[in-house]
């Protein structure tokens, strides 16, 4: 039976900068507060330490790493925590020198309570140790692994820590394209179709949109924001917002009075070839703007890629088609999510395990096949689509400067985005039978570039621009 991997799975709601780096070690830290509650170890506790090791260590500062574990252990949520409260708690905890644990239990912090290791674990690059004690004595000790978009699993069993793979059995079951398509043709339906019927398993037609709705609510707010703010990104490498001049030079004095009708006044400018690349540039920036700021922002299919499938979707409804509505938004996220799982299963969507074309790549690839859909291609275009946007992803690397995800992660997501629209274009004037490659086969060529890549090109800091181009430099 294939894993389900659900689109509110590649989709998810939190806080930058990173999906691996800062959204999965806080949820590990909140799965494992919950593990000392159900062993009823919790109240025996009377200091912790936290290991980090691998990726999570070597750009563990730049991507907030440490903070995202403090927050965790401190009972937060990243989904719904209010940014505005991120900066006061951690201030907090290292003013006062105490940790409330799961918000009720005050323990002693220090510089030493989270430590970055160098070493790599042996089962993924993005491990980290929790261990608590009472008094001299240790009590607990879990491992668990960040694996990318968020997704967490635990060292003794290698199952999701967040219970988030099922075994229901789901009317389509799906592990590789060739199935999603023959499922497709079997049924005629279009690739939403189907991966709406397999998401009824698990929530009621209103409860996928109502969860649809927020997601694309928070892609919206989080352009938005990158749109209408300026300054300089936080990190140390004084990277200058741009999605803001950038929005008001296309604009054009527009006016509008908030996000609900922004799109219509987007829609109202005049727009030629050079400003639709910009727009689409413009909506990418705006949300890893965001992201690299600690914002929130939606996964897609991690923190890093976070701005290619808005930026693409808001291209349709603002130049494509603008008598969209929420039933086209609606098909294009299912679509995204089902072939970023995929990829998910049968590859990486982690940086630290197949560098940036694991992230980048992958978003592409799912915006692509995405538009593809709301264009009018078939199925199997839609495949093409993401085939095409993944073969020119491939070999991609991870190098981001100061372990920030700044440079140059936010203006890749620029290029995925423009990528995707190309694909989608390419495959719509493709016939499907003479495609040379099957988007299978691109995701397996993926997985194996990925083995294949030198670990310096994956998320360490210590290849590429990282090294050529240092802080020091900036």
């Amino acid at each position: 039976m294939s894993q389900f991997i659900s689109v509110f799975d590649m989709l998810k709601i939190g806080v930058g900068p990173s999906s691996s780096h800062t959204l999965g070690p806080w949820r590990a830290a909140q799965k494992w507060i919950q593990q000392l509650h159900d062993t009823v170890i919790f109240e025996n506790i009377t200091h912790i330490h936290v290991d980090l090791y691998g990726s999570l260590s070597l750009t563990g500062k730049g991507h907030a790493t440490d903070l995202a574990v403090l927050l965790g252990l401190s009972g937060t949520d990243p989904e719904y925590i209010p940014i505005d409260s991120i900066e006061t708690t951690i201030s907090s905890i290292k003013e006062t020198k105490l940790l409330q644990l799961d918000g009720t239990k005050a323990i002693p912090y220090d510089e030493n309570t989270v430590v970055f290791n160098r070493d790599f674990l042996p089962f993924h690059s993005n491990g980290m140790t929790f261990i608590a004690y009472q008094e001299d004595a240790i009590i607990s000790t879990e491992t668990y692994y960040s694996i990318g978009g968020g997704f967490v699993i635990q060292e003794d069993t290698k199952a999701p820590a967040d219970n988030k793979f099922t075994k229901k059995n789901f009317p389509y079951p799906i592990n590789r394209a060739t199935e999603l398509e023959k499922y497709c043709e079997n049924e005629d339906k279009l690739i939403s179709e189907i991966v709406f019927q397999n998401e009824l398993e698990l929530k009621s037609a209103d409860e996928i949109d109502k969860e649809l709705h927020r997601v694309w609510d928070t892609m919206l707010e989080c352009m938005y924001i990158g749109c209408h703010t300026e300054g300089i990104l936080p990190g140390g490498l004084n990277v200058k917002r741009r999605a803001l001049s950038l929005h008001q030079k296309l604009i054009k004095g527009t006016e509008y009075t908030d996000k609900s009708n922004w799109i219509n006044a987007i829609r109202n400018t005049e727009v030629k070839f050079r400003e639709i690349l910009k727009w689409v540039s413009c909506f990418a920036l705006s949300v890893n703007e965001v992201n690299a700021s600690l914002g929130r922002v939606v996964t897609a299919p991690t923190n890093g890629s976070a701005g290619v499938i808005p930026a693409v979707l808001m291209y349709y409804l603002v130049i494509e088609n603008h008598n969209a509505d929420f039933e086209h938004i609606k098909k294009f996220l299912l679509v995204a999510g089902e072939i970023g799982s995929i990829f998910k299963k049968n590859a990486t969507i982690s940086a630290a395990m197949g560098g940036c074309q694991a992230e980048i790549g992958v978003s592409s690839a799912m915006a692509a096949g995405a538009l593809t859909e709301l264009l009018g291609g078939s199925p199997a275009q839609s495949l093409v689509a993401a085939e095409i946007a993944m073969e020119h992803h491939l070999g991609l690397t991870c190098d981001p400067i100061g372990g920030l995800v700044q440079v140059p992660c936010i203006e890749r997501n620029a290029m995925g985005a423009i990528k995707a629209i190309n694909a989608a274009e390419l495959a719509l004037e493709t016939d499907p039978k003479e495609a040379k490659v099957p988007l299978d086969k691109v995701i397996d060529t993926m997985w194996e570039t990925a083995k294949d890549m030198n670990r310096n090109y994956k998320e360490t800091s210590e290849g590429g621009l990282a090294v050529t181009v240092g802080l020091a430099d900036c």
